[in-house]
């Protein structure tokens, strides 16, 4: 079960007399993050003509995060894009995903969401400069006309913010949503006088492969898709040139 008691991140930790916090958020996202360092290491220690084990699991990964890739950005830059593509992906299914373990999901902190969609940004910026040049790319925000400066800018800098909101309010909005359907099953069990645990998790088990199983995925490809989308418009550009 979620709690719904802090919407904001919760502190665990505290050093140097309180200036340095850990939070619920940080501890879990570094977790992820060794377990998928941890999981490349040991599937490339030995690799293998051909592959078995691990390795084989591995292989079907970055091929399917190949094959993803490839259907909505340009053939040629794929190799350049992919890698960073497979890592959002895959981190950000398994931040989703925490939900399953019985804590708050990574995403569900907005500081998350804006650090995923900010490095995104990033990452949409720099394939626009490739394709325009530098000098290219400041002008581009003047096409067709100058007065329209102000709203490309609005536009970009709007990108970050939509894609930050709409992977914590999905994300946010059911473990709520979870929160309160195991509270209303304890009130509604408690309130007659008995107890049926089996009953508990039982009842809202479709809501919870939803929002804990296939919500995270969801929403992954979600963010991940508008990823390659936004960056393989700006890469069409260079295409055309």
């Amino acid at each position: 079960m979620h709690s719904t008691d802090h919407l904001g991140p919760r502190i665990i930790m505290s050093i140097f007399d309180g200036k340095i916090m850990i939070t619920e958020t940080v501890f879990f996202a570094l977790i992820v993050a060794a377990a998928m360092i941890v999981f490349a290491l040991i599937s490339t220690r030995k690799l293998e003509r051909d592959p078995k084990g691990i390795q084989l699991i591995a292989e079907i990964i970055v091929d399917l995060i190949y094959k993803m890739t490839a259907s909505i950005i340009p053939k040629k830059n794929v190799e350049g894009y992919a890698p960073y593509i497979g890592t959002l992906f895959i981190f950000c299914m398994l931040a989703n995903a925490t939900g399953l373990l019985g804590f708050r999901p990574v995403t569900s902190d907005v500081n998350t969401a804006f650090a995923l969609s900010i490095v995104t940004f990033f990452v949409i910026q720099g394939s626009s400069i490739y394709s325009h040049g530098f000098l290219g790319w400041i002008k581009h925000y003047g096409d067709p006309y100058p007065f329209m400066a102000p709203i490309m800018i609005i536009k970009d800098i709007s990108l970050p913010i939509s894609l930050a909101f709409r992977l914590f309010g999905n994300i946010t909005g059911g473990m709520i949503i979870m929160a309160f359907l195991f509270k209303a099953l304890h009130s509604a069990t408690d309130g007659l006088g008995i107890t049926i645990p089996f009953l508990h998790y039982m009842i809202p088990l479709p809501a919870n492969l939803f929002f804990d199983v296939f919500e995270p995925v969801l929403q992954s490809f979600i963010f991940t898709t508008l990823t390659m989308a936004f960056v393989s418009m700006q890469l069409a550009v260079h295409e055309d040139h």
